[in-house]
């Protein structure tokens, strides 16, 4: 019996493990697939009969070649089949696309250590995201708590609201700019202490056109002459209304009294308004690494604390504050010449935010937002981060040379020569041409008076020309852009 098995076994393939131990050409399902190792005889990976388990043939149907002579157990004796084959590598021929259990581990290592590189990276980029945005978070915190809301102001003017001009042009934006002139606190190192009292040292109106492609900066003299209306003190007892000098407005009735003041002089809607001390001024200078201006003449006014050479030079905050206040020591000391200086600085500094790339670039933009927040008294609308940022992106793309300053036309005023009146009708011309939103020019004052003495040479030497018609003139007034060169001219 032991040798019929033998016989028709062959010569087994190891010579430890006799073949009789599992007959030749059974399939793996009798066998089983528990226990058994290529040594034991079983089909491999490969091997015929690995590829007849595979393509669900027998091992015999697949040998097909006899053996070489010298290879069968007997004389006599049943062909023996082929010796099995090596196992074949992956991608061989024979079995194309097959990856052997060796290469199988080195696989899943490298993917194991691939993947396990990418949680960590995506836990990284996760970690840096939250830790950046809690930064910006507090950073908008921060900045947005340093406003101061101006609420009395926005209550007093609501009792007032039947009084108040309507707006004309939809999206365009009115906004009074006020300087304080306060001498308590940290202001006092610039004059006396009037125990905290405020006047209007410098008030602007800025109209910023509908479109966003222009804005004009009109500066109105502290010593013009205007009427005030009745205004409620902070004691709250009511002013008489009067016809005095503008700043008296701020000192009398605060923010309130000065915008209905505004408003009732030029027929323009005021929607926000800004009070920035001197502080806050120059802290946004230093915040920009200085402002560049040119001299004609050397400074040296111990009033201001002022002392520079003339030339091309960058003033820093505390030198640019002295620059725009100082009057006795510069030109004919007069508040027009101040104020010129005023805007073209304005100006400068304009231009300076600009052409550096700070509006755009949060790590530069942040010192100057953190400088003008804390000296920044806003109304309501104007009160947060938000609403700042969403005002500065409008104006962002405002070309330098549309961003225009002038001062209201007015003249020494015919009762006192110390004080100034609004020049008729041009003032009025120009108020007309801000409210509804329509552009105006400027030029320098040389300029300007050049070709106003052309146009009167034009029109003495030719007839009345009736019958033609020509679009209406851009109004053009004495004044300077964010893009002019002081040291050009």
């Amino acid at each position: 019996m032991d040798a019929d098995v033998t016989d028709s076994a062959g010569p087994p393939s190891d010579p430890d493990h006799p073949a009789g131990d599992k007959p030749q050409g059974r399939s793996q399902e009798e066998s089983g697939p528990e226990g058994v190792t290529p040594g034991d005889g079983a089909a491999e990976d490969g091997s015929p009969q690995g590829d007849a388990r595979r393509e669900g043939t027998s091992a015999a149907e697949d040998v097909q070649e006899p053996p070489e002579s010298g290879e069968s157990g007997e004389s006599g004796a049943a062909p023996d089949p082929a010796p099995d084959p090596a196992p074949a590598k992956a991608g061989s021929e024979g079995s194309p696309g097959v990856q052997t259990w060796a290469d199988r581990p080195k696989d899943g290592i490298v993917a194991a250590r691939k993947s396990h590189w990418l949680r960590w990276t995506a836990l990284a980029a996760s970690f840096l995201v939250l830790v950046a945005a809690g930064a910006g978070w507090w950073l908008y915190k921060k900045l947005d708590g340093n406003i101061t809301t101006d609420t009395s102001a926005a209550a007093e003017l609501k009792a007032y609201e039947k009084e108040r001009p309507t707006p004309v042009v939809m999206d365009a934006q009115n906004i009074l700019l006020i300087g304080s002139d306060s001498r308590a606190g940290d202001n006092s190192e610039y004059g006396r202490d009037d125990g905290g009292s405020q006047r209007s040292d410098t008030t602007i109106l800025l109209h910023l056109a509908a479109d966003r492609k222009s804005a004009t900066a009109v500066s109105l003299p502290r010593d013009l002459m205007v009427e005030i209306p009745s205004c409620r003190t902070e004691d709250d007892k009511e002013t008489r209304e009067q016809f005095t000098q503008f700043n008296t407005a701020f000192e009398l009735g605060g923010t309130a009294c000065t915008i209905r003041t505004v408003e009732r002089m030029t027929g323009i809607r005021i929607d926000h308004h800004m009070v920035v001390d001197f502080n806050g001024f120059k802290d946004m200078v230093d915040a920009v690494d200085g402002v560049e201006i040119c001299l004609k003449e050397p400074i040296d006014d111990k009033d201001a604390h002022l002392e520079l050479p003339a030339g091309r030079q960058t003033l820093n905050g505390e030198e640019a504050l002295g620059y725009v206040r100082a009057r006795k020591t510069l030109g004919n000391g007069s508040d027009t010449e101040r104020m010129e200086r005023q805007q073209q600085f304005l100006g400068a500094l304009v231009n300076k935010m600009q052409s550096n790339g700070v509006l755009l670039n949060p790590t530069r933009l942040y010192p100057v937002l953190d400088a003008a927040t804390k000296s920044l008294t806003t109304d309501p609308g104007l009160d947060s981060l938000r609403d700042l940022y969403d005002l500065v992106r409008g104006m962002r793309n405002v070309p330098t040379e549309q961003v225009q300053f002038l001062t209201v036309p007015r003249q020494p005023y015919r009762n006192n020569a110390n004080r100034d009146e609004l020049v008729e009708p041009d003032a009025g011309d120009l108020f007309k041409q801000l409210r509804e939103d329509r552009p105006v020019a400027v030029v320098p004052a040389d300029e300007l008076k050049e070709a106003q003495q052309d146009q009167e040479g034009k029109q003495d030497g030719k007839p009345d020309d009736t019958g033609s018609e020509s679009p209406t003139p851009t109004p053009t007034y004495s004044g300077s852009s964010a893009a002019d060169d002081l040291c050009k001219q």
